[in-house]
């Protein structure tokens, strides 16, 4: 037990020391300087796996309360053609669809409530009123009304991407000084040129804020949705179906399938945003928010 203890307490003390080196090195050559961003939180995130893999051998903790990484990288290697097809129903299928739909008609009804202060006055309350709803309400019902494919857990991630989408667009269409409308005005632009040129560009923080919020909602409700009825394949359907098996290594493997496709996906529209608003202050000075 000591042995894996004091090889993790080794390990961590020379990661914190080259991580606190990388961060205050200032590289005049941008690949390095980009290599050293990499390295940083690659680096803090393998030190974390040395620990939990010493942790777990060291104290000889049961399986079934927590698998070792190294057993759970076995299950994964040796489960991927399950993995990748609970990937597609899950992701590919319900999750791109859902947030799709789900942020595209929330934009839409933020340009039409901003439109008509009577949308405005009477939707806002009704869309606060259904981001409210639990997921685990909305679900059973979405299931029974769209059936137990995946049409069903796309409704649930329309739901629960909606309103994010909806009050951030409203609150960045609003974001253009009046000194700014005035100008445009002046100019005798309509509504459309003014929403175009002016208010949308002005929104664009304000939108790619919901998109990212929404990444990650959109993977949970979907997961969490399986778990109220889908057809034998699903991530949400193979965590809940193992661990009623004690498989507890393929539940923690479909767990970092589902937390890799995350963080890529929201590594993509932050990606996006960067080459969108490049002129924002936090683009411009190198940070993404």
């Amino acid at each position: 037990m000591s042995g894996y203890l004091l090889f993790a307490l080794i390990f961590w003390l020379v990661a914190w020391g080259a991580n606190e080196w990388l961060v205050r090195q200032h590289f005049a050559v941008l690949p390095a300087q980009r290599a050293a961003n990499i390295a940083v939180p690659l680096l803090f995130g393998i030190t974390l796996l040395v620990i939990w893999e010493c942790v777990v051998r060291g104290f000889d903790i049961p399986s079934i309360l927590l698998p070792a990484p190294s057993m759970i990288w076995t299950r994964l290697i040796h489960s991927l053609p399950i993995l990748w097809a609970d990937f597609q129903q899950t992701f590919l299928k319900s999750v791109l669809t859902g947030y799709v739909a789900g942020c595209g008609l929330g934009f839409i009804v933020a340009v039409l409530i901003d439109r008509s202060p009577f949308l405005k006055q009477g939707l806002l309350p009704i869309g606060n009123f259904v981001s409210a709803l639990p997921v685990v309400g909305v679900a059973p019902i979405m299931v029974m009304w769209f059936g137990f494919d995946w049409p069903s857990k796309v409704a649930v991630v329309v739901i629960m991407t909606f309103f994010p989408m909806l009050v951030n667009t409203v609150q960045g269409l609003s974001a253009a000084s009046a000194m700014e409308r005035d100008l445009m005005r002046t100019y005798a632009a309509s509504w459309w040129q003014t929403l175009i040129k002016l208010r949308l560009p002005a929104a664009w923080p304000f939108i790619f804020n919901a998109l990212k919020i929404n990444s990650t909602l959109a993977l949970i409700g979907a997961i969490v949705a399986e778990f109220f009825g889908t057809p034998i394949v699903g991530m949400g359907f193979r965590i809940s179906t193992e661990v009623g098996r004690s498989n507890v290594d393929m539940v923690w493997a479909e767990i970092a399938v589902a937390a890799l496709a995350g963080s890529v996906f929201y590594g993509l529209v932050a990606l996006a945003e960067k080459a969108v608003t490049f002129w924002h202050p936090s683009v411009r000075g190198g940070h993404i928010r």
